[in-house]
């Protein structure tokens, strides 16, 4: 059953570890029939979710292929990523954490219900009233998310976002103001771990740096920290220069040709 303990394996720490770039191992993994791709950069459709992801950060060549994925002087988020190259500008970035199920209880909820794309209004109300995080119309799609109702009224959720393989990501975690000190957030952990245990994957989670509350419920359920992260709002280069070069190269060869 899924509600024993479960302990996380333990890598090398010496290797890569797959959650160093989960959006490109779920891109490219379970989650590659929702993945726009070009080469190296990869992201989800723009109503499922923000998340865009390089191969390799450190490769120039992926960020030319998330240039021409996303297109010339576009925002969009990046993972995974400490610096960006020129003609690249960081628009804001913040730190967070990434927590993995260690000594996770995990059990269903009978009282939870199953969300669909008919409860995406509602969902999209308690998020814009909660903040967890982003979620947007086809976000359902990315796997179960689960909700609580009081006298009809959605007033609790949690779902599934990331699949690296072998891992699933508990996100959306939140609860409406006036339901909160009931465990309503325990119960829909635990219910949601349940099911991605049931699979055979184990649960990790991200969090803001700032949101020492979230993380201080998350350790004492029994998730762990495993490292401190960051994420960033990145330019894409506006293409003018590469306009510009372009017309002196021609401009050049025109005068070789005369």
């Amino acid at each position: 059953m899924s509600n024993s303990v479960h302990h996380a394996p333990s890598p090398s720490p010496t290797e890569p570890h797959i959650l160093d770039n989960a959006a490109w191992a779920a891109l490219t993994g379970p989650h590659a029939h929702l993945a726009e791709r070009v080469g190296r950069a990869a992201r989800y459709p723009t109503d499922v979710s923000p998340f865009t992801a390089l191969d390799d950060p450190a490769d120039p060549r992926a960020w030319d292929d998330l240039a021409a994925l996303v297109g010339p002087g576009t925002v969009t988020p990046v993972t995974a990523v400490q610096t960006v190259p020129g003609g690249w500008e960081i628009e804001h970035s913040g730190e967070g954490v990434q927590m993995v199920d260690t000594a996770l209880y995990a059990e269903p909820a009978p009282e939870t219900v199953r969300l669909g794309p008919a409860d995406v209004p509602e969902i999209l109300g308690l998020i814009a009233l909660t903040q967890p995080g982003p979620f947007l119309p086809r976000t359902v799609e990315l796997g179960t998310y689960l909700g609580i109702r009081d006298r009809g009224r959605l007033i609790a959720l949690a779902g599934e976002r990331l699949r690296p393989p072998g891992w699933t990501e508990v996100s959306a975690v939140c609860t409406h103001p006036d339901h909160r000190g009931r465990g309503l957030a325990t119960r829909l952990v635990r219910a949601v771990a349940a099911g991605i245990r049931e699979r055979g994957d184990t649960p990790f989670l991200h969090a803001a740096a700032s949101n020492t509350h979230a993380i201080r419920l998350y350790e004492s359920i029994g998730f762990t920290l495993r490292r401190r992260t960051r994420f960033a709002l990145v330019r894409t280069p506006d293409g003018q220069q590469e306009t510009q070069d372009g017309e002196q190269q021609e401009a050049g060869q025109r005068e070789e040709r005369a």
